[in-house]
């Protein structure tokens, strides 16, 4: 797939009669090749590769036991795993069949001293490639080395993947080997979906089943095939696509019905988080660890919790808050849709009391996102959190930073002159960051209009990284001087950080341009990348670093400059529009049905209708932006705001420094500090 999205005529080579011919039977093989080569991939089955030799119009020729050959000029093999056991050379254990180190069911090697788990170990000959058997085998180990008994009795190979963008899944014995087995199958041609299932001879007990297209069944099919229990309402029920959802049937397993294989928990574990007080997703993973390995049981998991907090008279409460039965979705269209501009009138029509530090912060970036007013206005500074508040991140110590935007990461001699003489009058630690920007730290919030001045003064402006909103647009030199440069990633990441500095939004939002593959501004860990190609822009959307990392994802490409821009305010917007407060554009559409094929349909074949209102909607943001600093120290009601104590004008007597490599960073605890600084004594 990653060949294909890179323009590349792309040809898959298979061995075996059908693809994942260990997983999925002959008919759900070929409705994913089918589904595969529509995408524009070439399968060829059956085909084994005997040599590798130079090809006579392509750099390679791959030669098939058969006679038949194929020319290519890049081969990718993907060979499995092999287990990583040198240390067999110096130790007397036995080998594996097919290498690693042979364990019995206590995963104990010859010597009795020495285990193994994992991929290098080999059970009975086979080596285990998945996470979930290294987890089980480990518990076995750890039960063992404590004094208890536990045994390895092998694994179940059940997975669930996406494959090219094609959702399969195969549970237990999909190829129906059982002696007696029956099968069912139902098969939705337009749609191409595949299901199969293997019952036991009286089809009572789930003994397999094969998804092809759609895969939602699979956690609610693999516990009732683990938990071994009878089949609710016939086999036939379980292909039907209305009786085979998994919502409402939860309460059909057992307790011991394993929700998370990776951490091995189970129905009644979840059960009983929820009577310890488990009230969301994010309790859940704290009181179990349910969802927090691979992540493929997060909706089982989240299906089984809400069904229980149901079961016990808890209603499932999706508010923002206490003082909004809404979610921010709905929040957001009530305020565009009845042109609401305060939040005294948003509380009135659609919420109860006076608001909290959860609802008035997302009302406040809704205000921002959908009418672009300045952030201290009267009526909309109260709402504001503390780094809205006083328009600069607070601290450890109760200083702030200061972050003029550098857009593009590109700045001239005198700014850089102008940003050391602020640092040096004001005494601030000074810090280049990740997303090309100079960070000048401890200024006390007394300081900053002060500092702002002189910055606004020398050209500079806000860089928003107080909010949550476009924080930076990365970009290497591209073009313009990169000997590798195809385009001018300057010139785009300066057009892209202009345009979008300023828009409110869910979360924070980070962009680079890269000018080649190179990748040098790492574009695809961005919530918006862009790298340039020989046809144009290829854009990736929904990655992010952080707590938990996410490569983004291919959205487009070999687009013109325009295009690009469009399609990156569609997105954008819609994000705003539907995005959870809080929510990273990753989680975002990881929670959209269809995730990024449904996002390809909005926001480039205009599925909704709504595109054109998507770009408007852009357009007034981006016609209406002004600089906050610059407004607030032209502001004498905004100036008022910014003093250490609101009763006198002395400075803040606690703080305490001291020097580290030539810069003043705040004492840490039991160190010998410095006297704090005055301003006047740093301006004399």
């Amino acid at each position: 797939n990653a060949l294909k999205n890179l323009g590349l005529e792309t040809h898959v080579i298979e061995f075996a009669p059908s693809l994942m011919n260990l997983q999925l039977d002959a008919d759900g093989g070929a409705m994913l090749k089918h589904k595969i080569e529509a995408l524009g991939v070439q399968v060829h089955t059956q085909r084994n590769t005997s040599a590798i030799v130079e090809g006579k119009d392509r750099r390679l020729r791959l030669e098939f036991a058969d006679g038949e050959s194929l020319e290519t000029d890049l081969v990718v093999v993907s060979a499995g795993i092999r287990p990583q056991d040198s240390l067999l050379e110096c130790l007397k254990v036995d080998k594996g069949p097919r290498g690693g180190f042979a364990v019995d069911e206590q995963c104990r090697t010859a010597d009795p001293n020495i285990y193994a788990i994992g991929e290098c170990a080999s059970w009975s000959g086979q080596v285990f490639g998945l996470v979930a058997p290294g987890y089980d085998m480990a518990r076995v180990v750890a039960t063992n080395l404590c004094g208890g008994e536990s045994l390895f009795t092998g694994a179940d190979m059940s997975t669930k993947l996406k494959l090219l963008g094609v959702d399969v899944a195969s549970v237990g014995d999909a190829h129906a080997k059982t002696q007696g087995a029956q099968s069912y199958c139902y098969t939705d041609g337009p749609a191409e979906i595949y299901r199969r299932i293997v019952v036991s001879e009286d089809g009572k007990r789930l003994l397999g089943a094969v998804l092809v297209g759609d895969a939602e069944q699979y956690g609610f099919l693999l516990q009732l095939h683990q938990g071994e229990q009878e089949i609710p309402g016939g086999p036939e029920s379980l292909l039907l696509p209305a009786e085979g959802d998994d919502a409402g049937m939860t309460d059909l397993l057992g307790a011991d019905a394993q929700i998370c294989s990776c951490h091995n928990v189970s129905k009644g574990d979840v059960c009983s988080a929820v009577v310890d007080g488990a009230t969301n997703l994010a309790d859940l993973k704290s009181m179990t660890k349910a969802s927090t390995g691979c992540g493929g049981c997060t909706q089982l998991a989240t299906q089984v919790l809400n069904a229980e907090l149901e079961a016990l008279g808890v209603t499932v409460d999706k508010s923002l808050c206490p003082h909004f039965p809404l979610t921010r979705q709905e929040l957001y269209h009530l305020v565009r849709v009845e042109n609401i501009r305060s939040f005294d009138e948003l509380i009135e029509k659609h919420g109860t009391g006076r608001g909290c530090d959860i609802c008035k912060p997302t009302a406040a970036s809704i205000f921002a996102s959908c009418w672009n007013d300045y952030v201290l206005d009267t009526d909309k500074a109260p709402l504001q959190d503390t780094n809205d508040h006083f328009l600069a991140n607070m601290q450890k110590n109760g200083t702030y930073s200061v972050v003029p935007r550098v857009a593009g990461g590109e700045i001239t001699p005198d700014k850089l002159i102008v940003l050391g003489e602020v640092a040096k009058k004001y005494d601030l630690y000074t810090k280049i960051t990740g997303g090309q920007r100079i960070d000048l730290f401890g200024a006390t919030v007394d300081q900053l209009p002060l500092i702002w001045r002189e910055l606004i003064d020398a050209g500079f402006e806000t860089g928003h990284a107080y909010g949550k909103s476009v924080r930076t647009v990365k970009s290497c030199v591209g073009s313009t001087w990169c000997r590798y440069g195809l385009l001018d990633s300057v010139g785009m990441s300066l057009r892209i950080e202009n345009r979008y500095k300023g828009l409110r939004a869910p979360h924070k939002l980070k962009f680079a341009v890269s000018g080649c593959t190179r990748e040098c501004a790492e574009a695809q860990s961005k919530d918006v990348g862009v790298i340039a190609t020989e046809n144009g822009w290829n854009l990736y959307v929904c990655g992010n670093g952080g707590m938990r990392p996410r490569h983004a994802d291919l959205f487009a490409t070999d687009l013109d400059d325009d295009t690009l821009i469009r399609y990156i305010d569609r997105f954008l917007m819609f994000y705003v529009r539907t995005g959870d407060r809080l929510q990273r554009t990753s989680v975002w559409m990881e929670g959209l049905d269809g995730g990024l094929d449904y996002l390809r349909e909005v926001i480039i074949e205009d599925s909704l209708g709504i595109a054109a209102q998507l770009e408007a909607e852009m357009l007034a943001v981006v016609d209406t932006y002004e600089c906050e600093w610059k407004r607030a120290i032209n502001d004498p009601a905004s100036l008022k705001r910014f003093r250490s104590f609101i009763n006198s004008d002395t400075d803040d007597e606690s703080l305490r420094f001291v020097r580290e490599r030539d810069q003043r960073r705040p004492a840490a605890s039991g160190e010998e500090a410095e006297g704090k600084t005055t301003l006047q004594e740093i301006a004399g």
